[in-house]
């Protein structure tokens, strides 16, 4: 299984429901929801997709848990944007 963990620790902001990333090595800014900010906390340590989908499902109601796909889609931006990459 893969595992995820961030390149590094960016600087980043909460404002009200939303995060913002600022990757000080290319200056780009990502904008991440509550989910998504959640996400980016734990992945300062190894992460899977299932790992993160049992904590989403442990801290937010039903209705805003996000599926494995959603999951596996928001890795691959990170991993897009160079905030994360694969350990294994």
């Amino acid at each position: 299984m893969k595992r995820y963990i961030q390149n590094k620790t960016y600087d980043v902001t909460r404002l009200d429901d939303e995060y913002v990333v600022l990757n000080t090595d290319n200056y780009t800014v990502t904008k991440l929801n509550g989910v998504g900010g959640f996400c980016w906390s734990l992945l300062h340590e190894e992460q899977t997709v299932d790992s993160l989908l049992e904590a989403i499902h442990k801290e937010f109601p039903e209705d805003e848990q996000p599926d494995e796909g959603e999951i596996e889609e928001f890795i691959m931006d990170l991993i897009q944007c160079e905030l994360v990459h694969h350990v294994s």
